[in-house]
């Protein structure tokens, strides 16, 4: 009879963590990050039951609510008592057909089989009031899939019972191995690299990139996204959480993200993250720019927020006007190598029908830029301004 071993292994390009069951003698390899992107070599699919208990439908819950839009994983339930009984298509329209239960036992019964972690709150701390939930999920035999900071394969109880019981711990945000400074490498010639910046965090860049990437597909070219956080991550099944990475090696890093993207495509969609101005995020956000080396930028805002998202209420500058933060952008490009904003995005989900043409067309004057909302709209006139830009 062949005897099971509890073996950890480690992707070394994504540092996804798990705890599985394997064979003895068994040798784990992952294939190297492009070798797996190129012969679609993706994760396995998934039935998720997606924990945001006491957050879905605000901005903690993005991670839910951008696994449920763009993820390749069918989600089968979205855990969160205080919206017990309600759906998913309140937020999100008719096609998200999704029920949001009370409890565990009541998501069971729709035979998904992992739990996704479905928040993304200011220090990506496990709730400790989760731990039951996970626990119990971990004992009815689904995987769990984390995308916090804090390490589910890391912590001791988890660990154990995933070993007894048999089942995976995934955690997303695990830096890659790789570790290098920038070279200034240049793009592949005839690839075209975007990046989405914005007047804020949680305000939409990995949305505007994902609906880029669709309406440059849409239109015949061969278009890659780059997830630089979990969630895009989750959703693409590759990339690297940029925001746990060494500073040395953030723009190393995005350099080399973007070359292994060069090899699937011509349209670089590069996830962005955080703002130039937060006081929390900045750092990130410049590491990016630098690395990325994007030869546009799309700008990410959302209309009626004044202050920067988990600073509300503090001491200090809230967020800038448009036409002098996009200046920034390009001249904080520039001391690595030029680019520009070519369009702004809009988020305008809290706006009426007639209050968000009204938003676009507002800041389209302001800016004297391509402006529309790619998530409510499609992303084809943004498209078309890029694609005028980069001629």
């Amino acid at each position: 009879m062949l005897r099971r071993l509890w073996l950890r292994k480690e992707d070394p390009e994504r540092k996804v963590s798990r705890i599985v069951v394997a064979a003895p003698q068994v040798r784990w390899r992952s294939p190297p990050l492009h070798s797996r992107l190129v012969t679609d070599e993706l994760p396995r699919r998934r039935r998720y039951v997606v924990l945001s208990e006491g957050a879905f439908g605000g901005l903690a819950s993005k991670t839910a609510m951008g696994v449920i839009r763009y993820g390749r994983d069918e989600v089968v339930a979205v855990l969160d008592s205080r919206q017990a009984g309600r759906s998913v298509r309140e937020w999100l329209g008719d096609a998200y057909e999704i029920p949001i239960v009370a409890d565990l036992a009541d998501a069971l019964a729709r035979r998904p089989d992992t739990l996704l972690i479905g928040i993304a709150p200011q220090g990506g701390r496990i709730p400790p009031d989760w731990r039951r939930t996970i626990l119990s999920a971990i004992d009815a035999g689904l995987d769990v899939v984390s995308g916090l900071h804090e390490f589910i394969s890391d912590d001791p109880e988890f660990a154990t019972a995933a070993r007894t019981v048999g089942v995976e711990l995934v955690d997303h945000r695990k830096p890659p191995d790789f570790q290098g400074v920038s070279s200034g490498r240049q793009h592949r010639a005839g690839t075209k690299v975007i990046l989405t910046v914005g007047t804020d965090c949680a305000i939409g860049k990995m949305s505007v990139a994902l609906e880029l990437r669709r309406a440059a597909a849409q239109a015949g070219l061969r278009a890659v996204f780059v997830a630089t956080g979990q969630t895009g991550i989750m959703i693409e099944g590759w990339g690297a959480p940029v925001d746990r990475l060494v500073s040395d090696f953030l723009a190393g890093t995005v350099e080399w993200l973007v070359e292994r993207a060069e090899r699937m495509g011509d349209w670089i969609f590069v996830e962005g993250q955080g703002s130039l101005d937060h006081p929390a995020y900045s750092a990130v956000t410049l590491g990016l720019l630098h690395g990325a080396t994007p030869d546009a930028m799309i700008l990410a805002h959302q209309p009626g927020r004044i202050e920067h998202h988990g600073w509300e209420g503090r001491a200090g500058p809230g967020l800038k006007p448009l036409v002098p933060f996009i200046r920034l952008h390009e001249e904080v490009a520039a001391l690595v190598r030029p680019s520009r904003v070519a369009a702004v995005a809009l988020d305008t989900h809290e706006l009426t029908e007639p209050q968000s043409r009204a938003a676009i067309a507002r800041v389209g004057q302001e800016t004297g830029l391509t402006t529309d909302d790619p998530v409510r709209y499609g992303g084809a006139r943004l498209m078309e301004a890029l694609t005028e830009m980069l001629r």
